[in-house]
């Protein structure tokens, strides 16, 4: 299959979703917010994330209540982040799908200087011919950031990559640069909410990638 993969890291090779909600109930506590379940979480989460805040709250956050918002939830969160581990055969298949000749990649919403290291420590930076973290403002989506992302895989045309997320923002993301997407229900979203993207919808990382040899086989 001549096609690139490009990955998510949290929710998709990242299994946090624990962590996440942990810390999105801790950072409420701080703000005076009821905690909420992982369903109702994956029911109403999404990107931009102040979004998700005003489906909680009625209202877009201000400016100010943002930052409070944003960092409360991060502080949090790579608390937890070291006791979590990559999903279920991630790495098996990362190392599958090398041998059989497919190159990979990875482009995540987490903060670059962040991500690198955690990626490493986990031993599958080998697998991937490019990493990406997010370099700006927290909470947005990941749009531009696949376009910049597509543009540097050298020798690479986007309608044969297929990106492999958790999140809607996913395959927006990969529509907006020209590629495929998958979307996984481990992480972020409810199944009802994913495929609403109009995207093929798995259950495991090993169907996702099957469902990427389909997208782009011929």
């Amino acid at each position: 299959m001549n096609a690139h993969l490009v990955w998510d890291w949290n929710g998709t090779l990242f299994h946090d979703i624990d962590a996440v909600l942990e810390a999105t109930n801790a950072s409420f506590a701080e703000l005076g917010l009821s905690p909420i379940t992982l369903d109702r979480y994956r029911e109403l989460y999404c990107v931009p994330v102040p979004k998700f805040y005003e489906r909680l709250i009625g209202r877009l956050p201000t400016d100010a209540e943002w930052v409070v918002m944003d960092e409360a939830f991060h502080r949090h969160y790579w608390e937890r982040a070291g006791n979590c581990g990559l999903a279920e055969g991630a790495a098996e298949l990362l190392a599958a799908q090398q041998h059989a000749g497919l190159t990979q990649s990875l482009c995540s919403l987490a903060p670059h200087d962040l991500l690198i290291p955690i990626v490493r420590t986990h031993g599958i930076e080998r697998h991937f011919v490019r990493m990406d973290g997010a370099t700006g403002p927290s909470g947005g989506g990941k749009a531009e950031q696949m376009v910049r992302h597509l543009a540097a895989l050298e020798g690479v045309a986007p309608d044969r990559v297929v990106v492999i997320g958790d999140a809607v923002d996913d395959a927006l993301a990969a529509a907006h640069a020209g590629a495929h997407a998958v979307l996984y229900t481990g992480g972020s979203h409810s199944r009802a909410s994913l495929a609403a993207a109009g995207v093929p919808v798995v259950d495991s990382l090993a169907e996702a990638v099957e469902a990427a040899r389909r997208l782009t086989a011929g």
